[in-house]
């Protein structure tokens, strides 16, 4: 597995007592797979993506990634951890306006370190799978919607992790744009051989995918393999 959560309890302060987000929640995404967490507003899932990230903290329960398990990790320990593992594609692309499309992505490589070499070969390598690669001078107002949410995808890529997290990506994008979001996300996770926790609110965007849980009020349930 690549990410493994185990029994995880999350609570939040709430007036004199405490409103639990996440309760007693165990989830496993091998490598290579998507899973899908879906649920109502305000059910937890975007607890359970936080808690993936290393964000944030559960009061019990524990967190492995790719086989390290992050239960008395200090802050910069799991900043690394991120940089190094993680992949967080958010809701809005969020890309610098002053950037072209292909210092969207070297920018994350040089916050790693990589020599600018091996950061413009990496940077056309993922252009190229998101078909973007005749686009990579063009700046975030020159893209659609659906092309900055590919550029978003493509710099989560970036750090070659293998946990990759992906929060409402088709929310600002119609159904045709939002299903090839979907099916370029799943071939990617394929691909790169990442475990992908896909946070969406369309199940009709789900066919792909091996895995969907269901979160509400909290409890996770997985009613089946959508295979």
């Amino acid at each position: 597995m690549s990410l493994d959560l185990t029994d995880v309890t999350l609570t939040y302060p709430d007036g004199e007592g405490r409103l639990t987000a996440l309760d007693h929640v165990s989830l496993d995404v091998p490598k290579g797979t998507v899973t899908a967490v879906i649920g109502p507003s305000g059910s937890g899932k975007s607890s359970l993506l936080a808690v993936a990230a290393t964000l944030i903290t559960p009061d019990s329960g524990t967190v492995t990634i790719d086989g390290t398990t992050t239960t008395g990790m200090t802050r910069g320990e799991l900043a690394d951890l991120r940089r190094h593992k993680i992949g967080i594609v958010f809701q809005q692309p969020n890309l610098l306006p002053s950037l072209t499309v292909a210092e969207q992505l070297q920018v994350i490589a040089h916050l790693d370190g990589r020599s600018p070499g091996k950061a413009r070969g990496r940077t056309m390598e993922l252009l190229d799978a998101v078909g973007l690669a005749t686009q990579a001078d063009r700046r975030p107002h020159q893209l659609s919607g659906g092309q900055r949410q590919r550029v978003n995808i493509a710099r989560a890529l970036m750090n070659d992790p293998t946990l990759l997290l992906v929060d409402e990506p088709t929310s600002a994008l119609d159904h045709e744009r939002g299903a090839a979001i979907i099916d370029l996300i799943t071939r990617l996770t394929h691909q790169q051989a990442t475990a992908t926790v896909l946070v969406t609110h369309d199940r009709t965007l789900l066919t792909a995918v091996e895995q969907v849980a269901e979160v509400d009020d909290g409890r996770l349930r997985l009613p089946a393999s959508t295979r």
